[in-house]
């Protein structure tokens, strides 16, 4: 004899819908409608606003008005033309030409890829049979941004196999060719050679010359914004060093990016939050899943008594079906109060944003709602909610705290907008350090350590303050 926790199918699949994504939930909805024929979706009728038998007198009144206008006679006159009678023919004719038709063939055009498009080119080119097989081999091996992803002398290694009295400078002659394609800058060795190829595409000037030179030799110091040294190296002025950095930064440093076009994937929030009448609102998105019933024409067919194979069945399909609405139903009620209570708990990020958002973990929302946090991890996740602000996922709005000198909690994420707005509000020429950014929190009664601000600011993708400097 023993006691155990056993989980029921009904639990299991509530368990289930609770987790899916808004996708995945269609999905497992369609599934259900195509695997029981006790499940149909509820669709409201319409009601018709007027009635159909005065809208058809109407249709043939029209009709009749406008065929005494343009009747058709059996015999024209001579001398007449058929738009002299029939007006409609013309009408039907301007109409045709000014009406705008929907650009098909942009809309279901093929995306082309980088190599495509090279290999397009390549056709055009007046290269032979021999380079254009060695021009495949290099476009083959160009990544996404557009640079050869392995060395030349890869390329040629390879090529061996198939060409024995092949040599290096053919390799390199054909690459050079490659590298006059469109976009500027393609089939480069590296980042240097990248914004080479597009200078040297520009009208030869004294920036050009220098932003040469800068690039092939002292593109490090460019890189960590040592524009002292970078002066000194070049024998240039501020203002002349200014205008080369302006040069170099309206290059491509990916030129292929510019043919990567990605399909667009849309996140279908699963609830909205509004404002009405200065109260906040937090209604389910209706859209996402559609609202089913039993079917009561099959339903109708189960007999209590039979105990035939056919009845069993639809019995087995009718609590199924059941089972599952009731999950649904669970589902959608759960999300709706778990969404409620963070609204609730974040107002002020509603009205003020990321700056006003609250520190709130799982177990605040699971003790109020009296839920295991297991169950609210599973709410909020892939689950998204559309407010004034924007689309955030429900995990968004939970964050680590930070104390503060007045006793209370800073969120994370009210923390990176602080240090967000710090930095866009600095000078370029004097970016604020970890150190001065964390002395500026601690006015403000944020106990935060500098290690911590470089923390948060690596997560937002921020360069450090000596990366960040630029000439005024």
């Amino acid at each position: 004899m023993g006691q155990q926790l056993t989980m029921t199918p009904q639990l299991q699949q509530a368990i289930k819908l609770l987790q899916l994504s808004t996708l995945d939930l269609q999905q497992e909805i369609q599934n259900a409608l195509d695997s029981n024929i006790m499940l149909e979706v509820d669709e409201e009728v319409s009601k018709p606003n007027s009635d159909p038998s005065n809208e058809t007198k109407a249709e043939t009144e029209e009709i009749n008005s406008a065929g005494s206008q343009t009747e058709i006679p059996t015999e024209l006159p001579i001398d007449s033309s058929w738009e002299d009678v029939y007006e409609g023919s013309l009408n039907y004719t301007q109409a045709l030409h000014k009406t705008e038709f929907p650009d098909f063939e942009s809309q279901h055009s093929k995306i082309v890829s980088l190599k495509d498009y090279l290999l397009n080119q390549l056709k055009l080119s007046l290269l032979s049979e021999r380079d254009q097989a060695i021009a495949i081999t290099i476009i083959d091996s160009l990544n996404e941004d557009g640079y050869l992803s392995t060395s030349l002398e890869d390329v040629y290694t390879a090529l061996l196999d198939d060409m024995e009295d092949l040599e290096f400078d053919e390799v390199q002659a054909v690459l050079h060719s490659i590298q006059n394609f469109d976009p500027i800058g393609i089939a480069a060795l590296d980042l240097a050679d990248c914004l080479s190829l597009q200078l040297k595409a520009l009208p030869t000037s004294n920036n050009t010359d220098i932003a040469l030179t800068l690039i092939k030799k002292y593109l490090d110091l460019l890189a960590t914004q040592q524009q002292s040294k970078l002066m000194q190296k070049l024998g240039v002025s501020e203002i002349k060093l200014e205008q080369v950095i302006s040069l170099i930064r309206s290059l491509d440093p990916k030129p292929g990016q510019k043919l990567q076009q990605l399909k667009t994937e849309y996140v279908v929030p699963d609830v909205f939050v509004t404002k009405k009448n200065d109260i906040w609102q937090v209604n389910l998105n209706a859209d996402i899943a559609p609202k089913l019933r039993i079917n009561p024409f099959y339903s109708s067919f189960i007999k209590r008594a039979d105990n035939s194979q056919d009845n069993l069945s639809m019995k087995t399909h009718l609590q199924e079906a059941k089972w599952f609405i009731k999950s649904l139903y669970g589902r959608n009620e759960t999300l709706l109060r778990v969404a409620k209570s963070i609204i609730a708990k974040q107002v002020n990020f509603l009205q003020y944003g990321d700056v006003a958002m609250k520190p709130m973990v799982l177990r605040d929302i699971a003790e109020e709602l009296e839920l295991h946090e297991s169950t609210i991890s599973r709410v909020t996740t892939k689950k998204y909610m559309h407010t004034p602000n924007g689309i955030f996922e429900f995990k968004y709005f939970f964050s680590s705290h930070v104390s503060t000198t007045e006793g209370g909690d800073c969120s994370a994420i009210a923390i990176r907008a602080f240090i967000k707005e710090l930095i866009a509000n600095e000078l370029p020429n004097k970016p604020l350090s970890d150190d001065k950014i964390s002395k500026l929190l601690q006015e403000k009664g944020i106990n935060i350590a500098r290690r911590t601000i470089a923390k948060y600011r690596e997560t937002m993708s921020i360069a450090s303050s000596r990366q960040r400097k630029r000439l005024l």
